[in-house]
C-alpha cells in the first residue's frame, strides 16, 4: 500500500447504474483520491468524472450528523436517537391503531444497498403490516422491468456490457450514454472505432450521433412509431429469422399483421423521421450477425414507455438476436441500484424476485421466514401515495434517500401531499427539498460509509465496502431500519448486511447461490444457481416463461399524453448532464460545481429568434401545471420545436413543469413530452429578430 494513504478499499461506485469498481484511498479519516479498479468487469479500469472526482460531498460541512425533530416553533431541532425513534414509533403506532397499516407508506432508496432496501421493505411489510412500499424505479425504469418480464421472463438485461465488444451493430435509443453513463458511452465509442455500426435515436443530436451510421431524430413521444417502422422494414427486406420465430416465440402472426400499417412513409408522417433514414437504420440492425439494443429514460418516461420496450423486444425476437453474445437487450439504469431495489421487493405488488404479494405460496414462504402474518393486498405506487395523502387516506410516509420534492413530477402536487401528512420521516445524508417538510430527519450514510451490495444494469451483484465511518451521530441505513423495525415490535434478527444477504439468498430464487464470499471482487450476474454458477447471458436455450417462449406484443403507436397548441408551442424533454447526478445533492457539493454551476434550457436558433431570445437570456418556461425561470442556450443540437433541460439544481425546480401523464402500465411519469411556452423574462423586445424570423 502507498505510504501516503492509511487505507485503500475496493468498493462499487454509488452514482449511475454502470457499477464501476473503485479503489478509494483515505488519509486521516478523509477520502483523498479514488481510482478505477482494473479488474472491475463493468468498467475495466475506467471511470467517469463523477465516480473518480465527485467524492468530497462525504466530508461536506452540511452533512446531517444528528437526528432532527420538528418543534412547536415549526423549526427542525437536534435530538437524540432515542427521542427520534420514540417520536417515530409513537406516531406510527398511533396511526396504525387509528387508521390501519395501509395509512402508512414507505419509499426505499435506489441509491442504497440491496440489504438496505431489503430491510426497508421487510420493515414495512412485517413491522407495519402494509405493502405500501415503492422505490424511485417507479419514476424511471419500471416500464422496462414490466416489459422485459412480460416479453421474456426476467426483469433485467439479457446480457451485459461485454456484448458491445462482440456486436456488429447497436441501436442506442432514448439514452445519452456519454453524459448519463460515460463508461458505457466510451465503450460504445471504442466499439465503433473497431467497426461496429451505430444507430442513435433521440430528439437531440447527442455526442454519439456524430459517430453514428444513422441518426434518427423523432418528434418526442413517437418512439413506438419509429420502432414499428424499423420492424416493418426488417420484415419487408427479408431479415426475419423464421426458424427462431417458430421454435421459440409466440404471437408473431398478430405482430406481422400490425406491421403492415407502419411503412416508412407513414412513419415519417407520424414521427418526422425521413423514410430513407428509417430504412437505413433498420438495415444496420438487421444485416449485422449480432446486434444489441441499448435504451434509457428517453424510452421509458412516456405514457406508453412500457409498450415501446415491448416493441424493442419484438425487434430482437423477430431477428433471433437474443441469447447470443453480441446480441443483448441492455437498459441503462439511471441510479446505481435501481435494478437491485426492485429485485429486493421494494415494490407495492411484488416480493423479491418479482413474485406477487397476492400469490398464496409466496406469501406463506415469507410468513414462515419472518414469523408474522403478511398482507395479500397490493400496495400503493408512488403517485397513488401522493394522491392518497392529499385525500386524507395516507397519514404517514417514511422516505429513505429520495428527494421527491425535487425529482418527482408536478412538484406542487408532491409538496401538497407531503404537507398533508401527519408524519413525514426522511432518512438522508443532507437536508433536501423534501426534508424541509419532514417531522423527523434521520442522518444516514453514503455509499462510502456502508457494507452491502449493489446490482448494476447488467444484473451484476457487487460488494460495497466502507471506506469511512458515518460522520457525527449519523448511522448506517441498515442500522437505522433494523432498529426502527425492532422498536415497532418486529426484530428482524439481522445483525449485519451480510446476515441480510444470507436471508435474501434463502428467499429469492435468482439469488440462491449468492454469498459474500462468492461475490469476491468481480461479482455475479443473477440468476445465480445454488452452486454459485451465474448467468452472464439469458435465454440461450429457453425463455423464463411457463411456455418457455418469448412473447411478441402487437401494440400500435399511440399519441403521447401532451401536445402542443397555440398557447404551448414547444415540447420540453428533460434529461441529465455529464457533470451532475440526479438531484445534484452530492455532485453540487464537489468540484463538479465549478464545471457546471447552473442549469440552462437548450433551444434551436429558429425557435429562439422567433421568440426574441438570445443566448444567455433568462427565460420563462411555462407548462400547463407550472412555471420556472432558466437561462437559454441557443444550439442546433436540439431540433426545431423542442427544448431540453435537466433537473440538477433546486433553484430551477424543473419538475414543476411536469404534469400527471404517466405510463399506462406502471405509472412512470411522462417527463419526456411536456408542452411549454418559452419567452424572455423581460418580454419587451430589446433587439431585432434574426433575419427571416417572424416577430
Amino acid at each position: 500500500m502507498d505510504a501516503r494513504f492509511d487505507t485503500t478499499v475496493t468498493t462499487t461506485c454509488g452514482y449511475c447504474g454502470v457499477g464501476c469498481r473503485l479503489e478509494a484511498r483515505t488519509a486521516g479519516g478523509t477520502v483523498v483520491s479514488i481510482a478505477p479498479a482494473h479488474d472491475g468487469p463493468a468498467n475495466r479500469g475506467h471511470t467517469c468524472l463523477k465516480g473518480r472526482f465527485a467524492h468530497r460531498f462525504s466530508h461536506s460541512r452540511d452533512r446531517l450528523t444528528t437526528p432532527l425533530l420538528r418543534g412547536p416553533d415549526g423549526g427542525l431541532h437536534p435530538a437524540s436517537w432515542d427521542e427520534a425513534l420514540a417520536r417515530i414509533t409513537g406516531e406510527l403506532t398511533r396511526i396504525r391503531e387509528d387508521h390501519g397499516p395501509d395509512a402508512i407508506a414507505g419509499l426505499a432508496s435506489s441509491r442504497a444497498t440491496n440489504e438496505d432496501c431489503w430491510a426497508m421493505q421487510r420493515m414495512m411489510r412485517a413491522a407495519i403490516g402494509t405493502n405500501n412500499i415503492d422505490n424511485c424505479s417507479r419514476v424511471c425504469h419500471a416500464p422496462t422491468s414490466f416489459a422485459l418480464r412480460r416479453a421474456l421472463g426476467y426483469s433485467g438485461a439479457t446480457g451485459g456490457f461485454a456484448d458491445l465488444d462482440h456486436a456488429g451493430a447497436a441501436i442506442v435509443i432514448g439514452a445519452n450514454p456519454t453524459e448519463g453513463h460515460p463508461v458505457v458511452g466510451a465503450r460504445i465509442k471504442q466499439a465503433v472505432l473497431r467497426g461496429m455500426r451505430l444507430v442513435t435515436i433521440d430528439p437531440r443530436r447527442i455526442e454519439l450521433s456524430d459517430l453514428a451510421t444513422v441518426h434518427l431524430a423523432p418528434r418526442p413521444g413517437t418512439n413506438a412509431a419509429v420502432v414499428l417502422g424499423l420492424a416493418h422494414v426488417i420484415e419487408r427486406e427479408g431479415h426475419l429469422d423464421p426458424a427462431f420465430i417458430a421454435a421459440r416465440t409466440s404471437g408473431w402472426e398478430e405482430t406481422h399483421a400490425l406491421l403492415a400499417a407502419y411503412d416508412p412513409a407513414s412513419v415519417e408522417e407520424l414521427s418526422g423521421v425521413p423514410a430513407a433514414d428509417l430504412e437505413a437504420a433498420a438495415l444496420v440492425y438487421a444485416e449485422a450477425a449480432e446486434a444489441s439494443l441499448v435504451w434509457g429514460l428517453g424510452v421509458t418516461e412516456h405514457k406508453y414507455g412500457s409498450e415501446v420496450v415491448q416493441l424493442l423486444c419484438n425487434l430482437a425476437l423477430m431477428t433471433g438476436k437474443v441469447g447470443r453474445p453480441g446480441s443483448a437487450l441492455l437498459p441503462l439504469r439511471g441510479q446505481n441500484n435501481v435494478q437491485g431495489s426492485s429485485d429486493m421487493g421494494a415494490l407495492p405488488d411484488t416480493y423479491s424476485g418479482y413474485r406477487r404479494v397476492d400469490d398464496e405460496d409466496t406469501a406463506r414462504a415469507f410468513e414462515a421466514a419472518w414469523g408474522v402474518p403478511l398482507s395479500r393486498r397490493p400496495g400503493l405506487k408512488i403517485p397513488q401515495m401522493f394522491d392518497a395523502a392529499i385525500a386524507g387516506e395516507l397519514k404517514a410516509m417514511w422516505i429513505f434517500g429520495e428527494d421527491v420534492a425535487q425529482t418527482d413530477p408536478n412538484t406542487a402536487h408532491v409538496v401538497r401531499a407531503l404537507d398533508a401528512l401527519e408524519l413525514l420521516v426522511c432518512q438522508d445524508i443532507f437536508e433536501t427539498e423534501t426534508t424541509r417538510h419532514a417531522d423527523v430527519v434521520l442522518p444516514a450514510s453514503s455509499f462510502l460509509e456502508k457494507t452491502g451490495t449493489f446490482t448494476n444494469a447488467e444484473r451484476r451483484i457487487q460488494r460495497v465496502e466502507p471506506t469511512l465511518d458515518p460522520p457525527g451521530e449519523a448511522r448506517t441505513d441498515f442500522a437505522i431500519l433494523t432498529a426502527a423495525s425492532r422498536a415497532l415490535g418486529h426484530d428482524m434478527g439481522l445483525e449485519t448486511p451480510r446476515d441480510a444477504l444470507r436471508e435474501i439468498a434463502a428467499l429469492t430464487p435468482e439469488f440462491a447461490g449468492v454469498s459474500w464470499e462468492r461475490l469476491g471482487r468481480t461479482g455475479l450476474q443473477w440468476p445465480v444457481a445454488e452452486d454459485g454458477t451465474d448467468s452472464p447471458m439469458l435465454y440461450a436455450e429457453t425463455f423464463h416463461e411457463p411456455d418457455g417462449r418469448g412473447h411478441f406484443a402487437a401494440l400500435p403507436y399511440k399519441a403521447p399524453g401532451d401536445a402542443t397548441d397555440a398557447e404551448f408551442g414547444l415540447i420540453l424533454v428533460t434529461g441529465r448532464r455529464l457533470q451532475h447526478y440526479n438531484a445534484g445533492t452530492m455532485t453540487r457539493r464537489t468540484g463538479n460545481l465549478e464545471l457546471v454551476d447552473h442549469e440552462w434550457l437548450e433551444i434551436h436558433p429558429d425557435d429562439a429568434a422567433h421568440r426574441w431570445i438570445a443566448d444567455g437570456d433568462l427565460v420563462s418556461v411555462r407548462s400547463r401545471v407550472g412555471r420556472i425561470e432558466v437561462v437559454a442556450r441557443v444550439t442546433d443540437r436540439i431540433e426545431p420545436g423542442h427544448v431540453f433541460t435537466a433537473f440538477h439544481f433546486p433553484e430551477v425546480r424543473t419538475n414543476l413543469l411536469i404534469g400527471d401523464s404517466a405510463d399506462v402500465n406502471t405509472s412512470c411519469p411522462e417527463y419526456k413530452v411536456v408542452a411549454v411556452d418559452v419567452r424572455p423574462v423581460n418580454e419587451v423586445p430589446s433587439r431585432t429578430p434574426a433575419l427571416g424570423a417572424s416577430a
